[in-house]
């Protein structure tokens, strides 16, 4: 399934999505609309360190557990983080339990606070990678998209020596995806006029 999908409400769709609701609506709502909000762009990326291996509906699906657990992805909190904490959140199961990445996530948001204090702010600096400006793809089948580009390694280059954990060039990629410094809705899709159109805005 590599063309895009037509949905009971008429709507052709990428077909990444299939016909789960919840999928679907992450799709229409969020995927590949411009995000410059410092704190929901370290909530998007802490969640793809978590995917690391999985699917993204298997984070998806556990996001809300994700965000009580993780205090709501206050970078401040995490970054505080005890090893008593980190012991509870291995027995929590409504998250993915990891150690690695439980730990990865302290040393992301301590990383966070360091930008925010003392750099150029987190979404400043990523965004900064492509100039300020969003990437429009005219991608027609999900054969043609890449899992990740020199822009992706450039910036997981760079989140990496500032102490970002999980953060490789395919996850670096996928985050871009996610939060529309590129658009790679297929260009038969609805979403991908919409989101281009809001790149525009910027």
């Amino acid at each position: 399934m590599t063309a895009v999908l037509v949905h009971p409400d008429g709507r052709t769709r990428c077909p990444w999505p299939k016909l789960d609701p919840l999928y679907v609506a992450y799709h229409d709502g969020e995927w590949g609309v411009p995000e410059y909000d410092d704190r929901a762009l370290f909530e998007k990326l802490t969640l793809d360190g978590f995917q690391a291996g999985l699917s993204w509906i298997t984070i998806l699906r556990k996001r809300e557990n994700f965000r009580r657990a993780f205090d709501d992805f206050a970078p401040e909190k995490i970054a505080r983080y005890t090893p008593k904490k980190i012991e509870r959140l291995m027995q929590d199961a409504g998250i993915v339990r990891n150690r690695a990445k439980i730990e990865g996530a302290v040393s992301s948001a301590r990383a966070y606070l360091q930008i925010m204090e003392s750099g150029p702010g987190f979404s400043d600096l990523l965004w900064g990678h492509l100039d300020g400006r969003s990437q429009q793809n005219r991608f027609r089948s999900i054969k043609q998209v890449p899992a990740e580009t020199e822009a992706s390694r450039k910036i997981s280059k760079d989140l990496a020596a500032r102490g970002f954990k999980f953060v490789g060039p395919t996850i670096a990629y996928a985050f871009m995806q996610a939060v529309g410094m590129v658009n790679d809705h297929l260009v038969a899709c609805y979403r991908h006029a919409a989101c281009a159109k809001l790149a525009r805005k910027q």
